[in-house]
């Protein structure tokens, strides 16, 4: 590659040794392995941007070193990235087309991150999802049961488990202590849906370590049918690495076994065109047709519904583009602004909860704003009730992620 390009992927800084380096990931899955670069590696990556062929890279190169590296050199570092598939090249793009093939042809959305977010083997997993029930943090074990009583809606984490295991059992006792719900509607963060979609559906069942979670595609089918805002299968591949519904799959099955209800996973992508432009999501076509063809199937829905939300909150500090490091000081007035912001929540109230963000452009980068906006229009007016906050501190990238769960009656 004469001028070779870098995809879309993450970088941050990580600590071996006493020095700093640059992890390179890539969060579909695509690029299956991180990579690790040294200063001046990534310095080089940050030039393959499509403009740069290999000489002015040099170039460059030497003129922030002081010295001069073999264009070999560079070229290996090409060959290295290009078949890890960190570039944008026709290999990668072969590459992609078989991933894409293969995933429409399953008929289940296999469990991406079992193995490395949570154990794949299921003695092992119920032991280890159990944990996180425990006091001091956790709600215990086996909630009191609210007879007859059903939830209208849940809030709950899709940071790792491990990280929120408290916010997650909190979530996930209030759904044991109550009637299990036949239909969950299952609303995810999209993280990296970039195309005019807002709204991605699937008909697979999301597998788990704990058996299959069952998606009901008649209703995914209906909902497609009378949806007029777009194609809801349009960016299906999305839901392949994406982990905001996989986490909640799991400990639905975790929760609830996996008889006795389906879902309807649905991942929204990004409210950011209606915090810039200051127009409420809803009077967007494409939101407002949504809102409009589910809220209806809803409302002629026999079984008991569950509209769940798998959302995390503020998103801040260095790894997440901000200028200054997440500390401690900082955390406080993150979690002052979240629990402000989550009074909109409580009181059931969209518009107000989506002002609160766009007052300050979105700040605090709220990755559950389009999921949670949604289902508080599905619930207008309900009332919620915060279950448990938190705020998992990274030190090494000098960060931090909010996270809360919430139950809607």
């Amino acid at each position: 590659m004469e001028k070779p390009i870098i995809r879309g992927v993450e970088a941050f800084p990580v600590d071996q040794d006493g020095q700093t380096y640059i992890c390179l990931r890539d969060p579909t899955g695509l690029a299956p392995e991180s990579i690790v670069l040294g200063m001046g590696a990534y310095f080089i990556v940050s030039l393959f941007d499509g403009r740069n062929d290999l000489h002015e890279v040099q170039a460059a190169f030497t003129k922030r070193f002081g010295e001069t590296l073999e264009l070999e050199k560079i070229s290996e570092l090409v060959g290295t990235l290009d078949q890890a598939r960190f570039l944008d090249s026709p290999a990668f793009q072969e590459h992609e087309r078989r991933v894409r093939e293969e995933f429409r042809a399953q008929a289940d959305r296999p469990a991406a991150l079992a193995g490395l977010c949570y154990s794949p083997e299921p003695a092992q997993l119920r032991m280890e999802l159990a944990g996180f029930f425990d006091p001091p943090d956790g709600p215990g074990r086996k909630p009191a049961r609210k007879s007859g009583a059903r939830l209208r809606g849940l809030i709950a984490p899709h940071i790792d488990p491990r990280r929120g295991a408290a916010a997650y059992a909190h979530a996930y006792a209030e759904l044991m202590a109550h009637e299990p719900p036949e239909l969950v509607i299952i609303l995810g963060t999209s993280h990296y849906g970039a195309g005019p979609s807002l709204f991605s559906a699937t008909r697979k069942n999301y597998l788990t370590p704990l058996g299959p979670v069952e998606t009901d595609r008649e209703f995914v089918d209906q909902l497609a049918g009378g949806y007029s805002g777009g194609d809801l299968f349009a960016d299906e591949f999305l839901h392949r690495g994406e982990h905001s519904i996989e986490f909640q799959a799991l400990f639905l099955a975790y929760a609830m076994g996996v008889r006795g209800y389906q879902v309807v996973p649905i991942l929204v992508s990004s409210f950011h065109e209606m915090i810039r432009s200051g127009r409420m999501p809803a009077e967007d076509p494409r939101v407002g047709s949504f809102i409009e063809a589910l809220g209806a199937m809803i409302a002629a829905e026999k079984r008991s519904v569950l509209v769940l939300a798998g959302v995390d909150f503020a998103h801040v500090g260095r790894k997440f583009g901000d200028a200054f490091a997440a500390d401690e000081t900082v955390a406080k007035q993150v979690e002052r602004e979240d629990l402000a912001l989550i009074e909109n929540l409580k009181r059931g109230d969209p518009a107000g909860f989506f002002a609160a963000i766009a007052a300050d452009r979105d700040a605090r980068k709220i990755c559950g704003l389009a999921p949670m906006y949604t289902q508080l229009e599905l619930l207008r007016g309900c009332t919620a009730r915060l279950l448990k906050y938190g705020i998992a501190m990274e030190p090494q990238t000098e960060s931090c992620v909010s996270f809360a769960s919430l139950a809607i009656d």
